[in-house]
């Protein structure tokens, strides 16, 4: 059994117009093209894992304690230091 559910979703004028368009093109329904749209972006939602950033450390023990409170455009600086530019 399939049911059905009414709400209101505000689109802007512009998206609105170039949907309506495409319908016409399409011979199809803004509704259609709604559903549509939904559709893949749920799927392509629950098909894609959820980003994890890898560990880059170097095995160390965290910044070092000279460096606690530097600001990280100090810490860049000093690590271009001797070499040029």
């Amino acid at each position: 059994m399939l049911s059905h559910m009414k709400t209101t979703v505000q689109i802007p004028d512009s998206l609105f117009d170039e949907a309506r368009q495409v319908a016409l093109r399409e011979r199809t329904t803004l509704k259609a093209l709604v559903e549509e749209g939904l559709r893949r972006v749920v799927s392509d939602r629950q098909r894609s894992a959820p980003f994890r950033l890898r560990d880059a450390g170097f095995e160390g023990k965290g910044i070092q304690p000279d460096l606690a409170g530097v600001s990280w455009t100090q810490i860049r600086d000093m690590s271009y230091e001797g070499r040029g530019g």
